[in-house]
């Protein structure tokens, strides 16, 4: 189907802040992102979690129509949005239609699913520094080079920690050297030696574990 068609037939636009779905609702609807931004989120505990925040291009919602399922987060308008909604019976036929369509979907859900596998092996680290490593060596290794953006407010989001903490943990990597750059636009110059960190944290972490 053309773009302006799909637009035409299932484009909504969203004002920021709108909630689109919460956690626990009953999933009726699939959502793409044409413009905006939204952020996804789960309670852990007693605090609201951010897990990702999709941009153009991306889809979410999928889930709850394919198993017929409650929604597993909620979903929330970063900025004004133009999203594609679409109902169950369209996404099966739009699926059904086109195998690019097919691989695609499955491609995203393997690296979801690969993404909650690291957030599930950083939340079962006890030590909030080593939450924090573990987190900027992850993303410097799936963005070799490239700037991070690092800050200790969405850090603290992410990983359950507190937001003095993750600074204090940022500008301990750069005065070791660990880390360069500054806030939107850190490097890591030595993935090992980061690594390496990493390993001599959690080891402090458990205590009787080191030769």
């Amino acid at each position: 189907m053309d773009p302006d068609e799909l637009l035409r037939r299932f484009g909504r636009e969203f004002p920021r802040g709108t909630v689109l779905f919460r956690e626990g609702d009953p999933g009726r609807e699939m959502y793409v992102v044409n413009r905006g931004s939204v952020s996804i989120s789960a309670r852990v505990g007693t605090v609201e979690k951010v897990l990702s925040t999709l941009g153009q291009g991306e889809f979410f919602g999928e889930m709850s129509i394919l198993n017929d399922a409650p929604r597993s987060a909620t979903a929330t308008c970063v900025e004004d949005c133009l999203l594609l909604v679409v109902d169950a019976r369209t996404f099966e036929a739009m699926v059904r239609a086109s195998a690019e369509v097919a691989v695609r979907m499955i491609q995203k859900m393997a690296a979801r699913l690969a993404e909650a596998d690291r957030q599930i092996e950083n939340l079962l680290l006890r030590d909030a520094r080593a939450r924090v490593v573990h987190f900027v060596a992850g993303e410097a290794s799936r963005h070799p080079g490239a700037p991070l953006a690092l800050s200790p407010g969405d850090l603290a989001t992410r990983l359950d920690v507190d937001a003095r903490q993750a600074a204090d943990v940022l500008r301990t990597l750069e005065r070791s050297g660990l880390l360069a750059g500054g806030e939107g636009a850190w490097t890591v110059p030595d993935a090992d030696r980061l690594r390496h960190f990493l390993d001599l944290l959690q080891l402090d972490s458990h205590p009787g574990t080191r030769p």
